[in-house]
C-alpha cells in the first residue's frame, strides 16, 4: 500500500512539472547577434523600457553567426529570444535550430544597411571596382590563368589609379554577418567579373567559394565585433582602410570618409535604392514559442516595427538605419501581429 501511495505521489509531482511553463520566469527580453544591428536594438530597448516601464531588453553584440548559434542552441530561459542578423539565416543554421527544438522562427526585416570601405578623412580617395577588392583581399587570386597566393602588396599593384598605400584593411571576424555579406557582395561579385571564375561558379559553387572566399591574412586584419574600434584605428593608422556598416560612417563623417564602389558613393539614397553595390537587408529572428512567455517580448517586437522606430523619419533612421519602403514596413508589422513563421531557407 505504501508503495502504491509513493507511486501516486510521484505521478502527481511529475504531472505538476509537466504543467509548469516551458520557460522559467526570466523577466526581460534577451537579444544577441549582429554588431550592425546592435545600436538599433539597443536604442529600441531603451525606448521600450521608457514607454512600458518594463526592464530594458538585454542586447549582446556577438556577430550574426555567434548570435544565431546561441539562439539555436536550445529553448527556455538560458537562450536568447531574438537573434539579430545582418544577413539572412542560412539553411544549415535553420536545421541546427530545429535539431535543438527551436522550430517556429519568425523572421522580421527591420531595414537596410550598406557595407562601407572607409579611410581617414584626410587620407587618399579610393574609387574601387568590386574586382579590385577581390584582387586586393582574396587569399588566392587568378593571375595569368593560374590561381596563386595573392602577390599584391599595395593598392596600385591591383589597378592603376588606386592609391599606392599598403593593403591594410581592418574588418570584422568570420562570425560577423558584415564579413559574410562583404565576401558575397564585394569579393565574390568581383571574382565573377573574370569569366574563368564565373564559369567555375556556374559549374561548382562550392569550389568557387573555396578559391575566392578566404581572405588574406597579410592584408586583412580581423578587428573583432566592435565597429567603433575600427573607426578609431583608421584615424590612428594613416593609409589603412576599414570595413563596417553604413551607420558607423554616418556617425563619424567628421573623422572618416567612404570609398566609391563601381562608381557609386555610399549614402542613404544609394543604399535604399540598391544602386550602391554593397547594400543589404537587416533582420531579427524570434522564437515564436517565447511570445507570451518572456515578459514584454511581443510588445518589444511591436516597438521595433513601429513607425516611430523603423518607419520613415523614425528614431532609428536618426541612428543610421535606412528604412524599408512603406509597403514593406507595413508588411513586417503584419508578420509580428500574425506571428507568421519562416520557411526553411533555400541555401
Amino acid at each position: 500500500m505504501k508503495k502504491l501511495l509513493s507511486c501516486a505521489a510521484a505521478a502527481v509531482a511529475l504531472s505538476g512539472l509537466a504543467a509548469a511553463p516551458a520557460q522559467a520566469a526570466r523577466d526581460y527580453v534577451w537579444a544577441a547577434g549582429s554588431s550592425t544591428v546592435f545600436p538599433f536594438a539597443t536604442r529600441t530597448a531603451e525606448n521600450f523600457a521608457k514607454k512600458s516601464g518594463k526592464k530594458a531588453p538585454k542586447v549582446e553584440s556577438l556577430g550574426t553567426g555567434g548570435g544565431i548559434k546561441l539562439f539555436c542552441s536550445g529553448t527556455g530561459e538560458g537562450f536568447p529570444d531574438i537573434a539579430n542578423a545582418s544577413r539572412p539565416m542560412k539553411k544549415a543554421e535553420f536545421d541546427a535550430c530545429a535539431a535543438k527544438g527551436v522550430k517556429d522562427i519568425i523572421a522580421i526585416k527591420i531595414g537596410f544597411d550598406g557595407i562601407v570601405v572607409a579611410t581617414d578623412k584626410d587620407g587618399a580617395d579610393y574609387n574601387f571596382k568590386t574586382e579590385n577588392l577581390y584582387m586586393g583581399l582574396s587569399k588566392t587570386v587568378l593571375k595569368g590563368g593560374q590561381f596563386i597566393p595573392n602577390p599584391n602588396k599595395n593598392w596600385d599593384d591591383v589597378a592603376g589609379g588606386l592609391p599606392g598605400n599598403r593593403i591594410q584593411v581592418y574588418g570584422p571576424p568570420p562570425t560577423s554577418g558584415t564579413r559574410d555579406a562583404f565576401v558575397e557582395l564585394a569579393i565574390e561579385a568581383g571574382a565573377r567579373k573574370y569569366p574563368t571564375l564565373d564559369a567555375i561558379r556556374s559549374d561548382n559553387e562550392k569550389k568557387f567559394k573555396g578559391l575566392v572566399d578566404p581572405l588574406r591574412n597579410d592584408g586583412w586584419i580581423d578587428a573583432g565585433e566592435n565597429d567603433n574600434a575600427i573607426v578609431g584605428t583608421l584615424t590612428k593608422t594613416p593609409g589603412s582602410l576599414g570595413v563596417f556598416g553604413w551607420s558607423y560612417l554616418e556617425e563619424n563623417m567628421d573623422k572618416i570618409k567612404g570609398a566609391t564602389v563601381n562608381g557609386v558613393k555610399p549614402s542613404a539614397q544609394t543604399i535604399s535604392d540598391g544602386s550602391y553595390p554593397l547594400s543589404r537587408t537587416l533582420f531579427i529572428y524570434v522564437k515564436k514559442a517565447n511570445i507570451g512567455v518572456t515578459p514584454g517580448l511581443e510588445e518589444f517586437l511591436k516597438e521595433f516595427t513601429s513607425d516611430a522606430a523603423t518607419g520613415r523619419g523614425g528614431y532609428l533612421q536618426g541612428r543610421g538605419l535606412i528604412p524599408l519602403p512603406p509597403g514593406q514596413h507595413d508588411a513586417q508589422k503584419g508578420v509580428v501581429n500574425s506571428k507568421t513563421v519562416m520557411g526553411r531557407p533555400a541555401a
